[in-house]
């Protein structure tokens, strides 16, 4: 799965192509998915709204990284025909977070294998050909205290390192909840080290927020 230095790319929305194979129609729709239960709904959206097809092929790939989650289906044509050539389309496109169905009308003219392979994956290369990309940012959320005379050199800092402050609180010192890029965090970390003169305290819980 490609990432740029700053994360992954995902589709921005929902596209939709139609093909004809023979006499067969195949109409690829694309969708972000960011969960395998978000995908598996996007699947049965697809199924609810062509209940009549003849097949619903999909494949989604979930995560990045060693996190990924991958799964796909025949849903009924000869194994290893359409849900694995999907998902092989998938793993190519460079988007992570997504979920592809191909529908399949039945026109009356059996493919063959090697003519099922192609339908499906051309479909669903040509609707992740066509659907709008954006980059999403893996974050971490860190939590932090400095003194008041630091507050206004690290509101630049939060702005230089591209953070997005969550909660502030004020007391004896400003505490302060940062979501931040995790290419970020190792150079903000140490750049507000340097600010306080060792002063501020840094804390990284477990999980991330990406």
């Amino acid at each position: 799965m490609a990432e740029s230095q700053h994360g992954m790319f995902v589709p921005a929305n929902h596209a939709r192509i139609e093909i004809r194979v023979v006499n067969s129609r195949f109409i690829g729709n694309v969708a972000p998915t960011t969960t395998v239960e978000e995908a598996k709904a996007f699947i049965a959206s697809i199924r609810a709204e062509m209940p009549d097809a003849t097949h619903h092929v999909y494949a989604y790939s979930i995560g990045h990284g060693a996190s990924t989650t991958q799964g796909m289906s025949d849903d009924g044509e000869p194994s290893g025909t359409a849900g694995r050539p999907v998902l092989s389309v998938v793993r190519g496109s460079g988007l992570g977070d997504v979920a592809v169905v191909v529908t399949r009308y039945f026109g009356g003219t059996l493919l063959g294998t090697g003519g099922l392979v192609h339908a499906y994956s051309e479909a669903a290369k040509e609707v992740l050909a066509i659907v709008p990309r954006e980059q999403k940012i893996e974050r971490r959320t860190i939590l932090f205290t400095v003194p008041y005379a630091a507050y206004e050199p690290v509101q630049r800092l939060i702005e230089a390192h591209m953070g997005v402050v969550e909660t502030e609180d004020f007391t004896t010192d400003v505490t302060i909840d940062l979501a931040l890029p995790l290419i970020e965090l190792d150079a903000f970390s140490h750049a507000i080290r340097e600010l306080t003169a060792g002063r501020a305290q840094i804390i990284v819980p477990d999980h991330d927020d990406a």
